[in-house]
């Protein structure tokens, strides 16, 4: 098995849509997702060990250069949400696809996508590939979570 064969990490998280993110309707304003699908980014990032400390440690920061969103149903005040965050791309940036979804119906309410990209943040150049620290520690998650 290759390293393009092996599984790619993903990550999920539950929140409840609280009353500071809804308007006069009771329904999430679209700018919040944002911070959801951090949240989901985060926990995903925290999972192959390689999250934000780490990037600025190891010398590279991540700037989020594309962000898609694609609203299918609106989140509600009180509505527990599920988000689901898949890495689907790695080697010459970071391209995270998410799926927003009703925590008890499982019902999809948006889907999205962010590109990030590694900056150098000695040279402030953005690098045409991924560093070998993520590689190395995608390297190193792959190997733990797959099986034969």
């Amino acid at each position: 098995m290759t390293p393009d064969d092996r599984p790619l990490p993903r990550a999920e998280v539950e929140i409840e849509i609280p009353f500071h993110d809804v308007d006069m309707m009771q329904v999430a304003w679209h700018g919040h997702y944002v911070r959801y699908l951090e949240i989901a980014r985060c926990k995903l990032l925290d999972a192959i060990d390689y999250n934000y400390a780490q990037m600025r440690d190891s010398g590279f920061a991540w700037p989020v250069i594309d962000l898609r969103l694609r609203y299918a149903a609106p989140a509600l005040f009180a509505q527990r949400i599920r988000i689901e965050a898949r890495l689907t791309e790695w080697e010459h940036r970071l391209k995270v696809a998410y799926t927003v979804r009703d925590a008890t119906s499982g019902k999809r309410l948006t889907r999205a996508s962010t590109v990030q990209v590694a900056v150098d943040m000695t040279q402030k150049d953005m690098c045409l590939a991924s560093p070998p620290t993520l590689i190395e520690r995608l390297l190193a998650w792959q190997e733990a979570n797959t099986c034969c």
